[in-house]
């Protein structure tokens, strides 16, 4: 935990800090996080510490005043109940098994449901990388390797779903591997003929596709230097 906390400072002051968002921690190690601002890890949301404003949550959704709270989910029909609580939902698109990951066809559907019911989301575990790519599962020497889901595959999923583009279309879109299909320019990304502009993209991470954890902060930014996405 503490170097985690301390990684997280050290991030918080470089010149990538634009793209961090909240420390994960479990509500058990609270504790011993003096990290902020925190999204919390919770299985009881009837006592929660009152500077917390941010949760993470499996189990039955209700409504949870004065949090904003992510509910994970793996039924799809759950979506609507998570609008009726005015919450959000959080998707998780793989694990440290090649079975852990679901379908692009699942994450299709999971996107243009939280379109559809104007319900913001967060994505995590997997997404180590900005795209999809055959790689390590875990840090560990001689562990599994798998596809893995990119998260700018992801995001740009959620900007074109707005659209209300048909299924197919998003889960090429997530299967995409190739840096060349991806065209950036200063105020928009064009992808198969697809073109987003950087209102739309700006106006999606604002209200639809919050965020993605990630076990690493410096693994996808090194990534997307290689890309020539960030300056070096």
């Amino acid at each position: 935990m503490a170097e985690a906390v301390e990684n997280y400072a050290r991030y918080r002051d470089s010149a990538e800090s634009w793209m961090l968002g909240r420390f994960v921690v479990p509500a058990a190690r609270l504790h011993e996080c003096s990290a902020s601002p925190l999204s919390v890890l919770v299985d009881d949301v009837s006592n929660l510490p009152p500077e917390i404003d941010t949760i993470e949550v499996k189990g039955p959704i209700r409504q949870i005043r004065n949090v904003t709270a992510y509910f994970e989910i793996s039924d799809l029909s759950l979506i609507p109940a998570i609008a009726a609580a005015g919450a959000r939902a959080k998707i998780r698109t793989g694990g440290i098994t090649p079975e852990a990951f679901p379908s692009a066809t699942f994450i299709a559907e999971f996107i243009l449901a939280c379109v559809r019911y104007k319900v913001a989301f967060k994505a995590t575990a997997g997404l180590h990388h900005p795209l999809r790519c055959y790689r390590p599962l875990t840090y560990s020497a001689g562990g599994p390797s798998g596809w893995m889901f990119g998260f700018l595959n992801v995001f740009l999923a959620a900007a074109l779903a707005r659209r209300s583009v048909d299924p197919e279309t998003l889960v090429g879109l997530l299967h995409e591997e190739s840096p060349s299909a991806f065209h950036f320019t200063d105020d928009r990304i064009t992808w198969a003929g697809h073109i987003l502009t950087t209102r739309e993209i700006a106006d999606t991470r604002r209200e639809l596709a919050i965020s993605f954890g990630s076990c690493s902060f410096e693994e996808p930014v090194a990534d997307l230097k290689a890309l020539g996405i960030l300056p070096v």
